[in-house]
């Protein structure tokens, strides 16, 4: 079984982000065990407050993070993988009973200090997504790597 968190910035507003998420959250429960820890985003009226915004979202991050998991940031520099090449990471990630923690910032990104506390770097396209689509797309392809590794019929 996979331990994972998600730790994200921000809420799901939407009502189909939400029911996205729960639609993949059934999807694991066999699987996986997922916790999502929503933190509070910070508001800002203009980018002259990005550096703080994102320091101060950087601290209740770091506050956050289990003890001892493997933690994986989202961050557009991030490897890029093939959901199959993904579908390895997470096995091999998760072989000895390790705890992944997916870290997703706010619309403003990560502050560099969890960039660099980070484990692994992932990067789910070179274009750019909201940060509410993000953890769909996340947790569809987490899905997607355990269908693969556990050789259920979902990836073609």
């Amino acid at each position: 079984m996979m331990y994972i968190t998600l730790l994200v910035t921000g809420k799901l507003k939407e009502a189909h982000w939400r029911k996205a998420e729960e639609e993949y959250l059934k999807r694991l429960m066999p699987y996986t065990k997922i916790t999502i820890k929503e933190l509070k985003e910070e508001s800002f009226k203009n980018l002259g407050e990005k550096k703080k915004i994102m320091t101060l979202e950087a601290k209740r991050i770091t506050k956050n993070i289990p003890k001892n998991d493997t933690v994986i940031v989202l961050h557009e520099t991030g490897k890029q993988y093939t959901s199959i090449e993904l579908a390895a990471f997470l096995k091999k990630q998760t072989t000895s009973g390790e705890h992944l923690t997916f870290i997703i910032g706010g619309p403003l990104g990560l502050d560099e200090s969890i960039l660099k506390s980070s484990q692994h770097q992932l990067s789910l396209s070179s274009l750019t997504f909201p940060h509410q689509m993000v953890r769909t797309i996340l947790l569809e392809q987490i899905y997607r790597g355990v269908t693969i590794t556990k050789g259920k019929q979902y990836h073609y």
